[in-house]
Protein backbone atom coordinates (compact mmCIF):
# COMPACT_ATOMS: atom_id res chain seq x y z
CA UNK A 1 0.00 0.00 0.00
CA UNK A 2 1.54 3.46 -0.84
CA UNK A 3 1.78 6.18 1.45
CA UNK A 4 -0.70 8.09 0.03
CA UNK A 5 -3.14 5.67 0.83
CA UNK A 6 -2.08 5.59 4.23
CA UNK A 7 -2.31 9.03 4.62
CA UNK A 8 -6.02 8.84 3.21
CA UNK A 9 -6.91 6.07 5.34
CA UNK A 10 -5.68 7.95 8.63
CA UNK A 11 -7.61 11.08 7.27
CA UNK A 12 -10.77 9.39 7.13
CA UNK A 13 -10.23 7.15 10.59
CA UNK A 14 -9.74 10.59 12.16
CA UNK A 15 -12.27 12.37 10.57
CA UNK A 16 -14.42 9.52 11.73
CA UNK A 17 -13.38 9.74 15.66
CA UNK A 18 -13.52 13.48 15.39
CA UNK A 19 -17.48 12.56 13.90
CA UNK A 20 -18.13 9.78 16.65
CA UNK A 21 -16.62 11.76 19.91
CA UNK A 22 -16.70 15.46 18.84
CA UNK A 23 -13.86 16.13 21.17
CA UNK A 24 -11.13 15.01 24.00
CA UNK A 25 -9.56 15.69 26.97
CA UNK A 26 -6.87 15.94 28.44
CA UNK A 27 -4.91 16.93 31.94
CA UNK A 28 -2.05 19.64 32.36
CA UNK A 29 -0.31 19.46 35.40
CA UNK A 30 1.46 22.97 36.22
CA UNK A 31 3.45 23.71 39.43
CA UNK A 32 2.73 26.88 41.01
CA UNK A 33 4.57 26.98 44.08
CA UNK A 34 8.08 25.35 45.49
CA UNK A 35 8.56 26.93 49.13
CA UNK A 36 11.21 24.86 50.83
CA UNK A 37 10.65 20.98 51.20
CA UNK A 38 6.56 21.80 49.94
CA UNK A 39 5.43 21.44 46.55
CA UNK A 40 2.33 23.09 45.44
CA UNK A 41 0.71 21.57 42.08
CA UNK A 42 -2.59 21.95 40.11
CA UNK A 43 -4.02 19.60 38.16
CA UNK A 44 -6.51 21.33 34.99
CA UNK A 45 -8.72 19.38 32.59
CA UNK A 46 -8.86 20.61 29.89
CA UNK A 47 -11.16 19.91 26.69
CA UNK A 48 -10.71 20.54 22.85
CA UNK A 49 -14.23 20.23 21.40
CA UNK A 50 -13.59 19.34 17.59
CA UNK A 51 -16.01 20.61 15.20
CA UNK A 52 -18.68 19.02 12.49
CA UNK A 53 -17.03 20.82 9.49
CA UNK A 54 -13.82 19.89 10.52
CA UNK A 55 -14.32 15.62 10.76
CA UNK A 56 -16.11 16.06 7.72
CA UNK A 57 -13.25 18.38 5.94
CA UNK A 58 -10.92 15.48 6.97
CA UNK A 59 -13.29 12.47 5.47
CA UNK A 60 -13.77 14.41 2.46
CA UNK A 61 -10.00 15.32 2.32
CA UNK A 62 -8.44 11.53 2.95
CA UNK A 63 -11.61 10.41 0.33
CA UNK A 64 -10.17 12.78 -2.42
CA UNK A 65 -6.41 11.56 -2.21
CA UNK A 66 -7.76 8.24 -1.79
CA UNK A 67 -9.59 8.85 -5.22
CA UNK A 68 -6.53 10.51 -6.35
CA UNK A 69 -3.87 7.27 -5.36
CA UNK A 70 -6.47 5.16 -6.89
CA UNK A 71 -6.62 7.13 -10.55
CA UNK A 72 -2.42 7.53 -10.56
CA UNK A 73 -2.00 3.85 -11.61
Amino acid sequence: MGTIKMVALVLIVAGLLGLVYGGFSYTKETQEAKIGPLELSVKETQTVNIPVWAGVATIVAGGGLLLFASQKK
